[in-house]
């Protein structure tokens, strides 16, 4: 005889997960949504990667 009958606990149970899955997708949206605007903005996305940046240093001028 299996057992079919489902105790109030897991109801409440399934309802907390319930909860928290839809927590976790809401907040991977948000990442998701600000990663995609972040990089449609189209803005300069150089890292800091301890290396020179052309956009930061200053223009060379040849005064011979």
């Amino acid at each position: 005889m299996p057992i079919a009958q489902t105790h109030e606990m897991h109801k409440r149970r399934f309802g907390r997960n319930l909860g928290v899955a839809l927590s976790l997708v809401g907040f991977a949206a948000i990442v998701f949504g600000l990663t995609i605007a972040k990089i449609q903005e189209g803005a300069s996305m150089e890292a800091y990667d301890h290396q020179p940046r052309v956009s930061v240093t200053p223009l060379v001028e040849d005064g011979r």
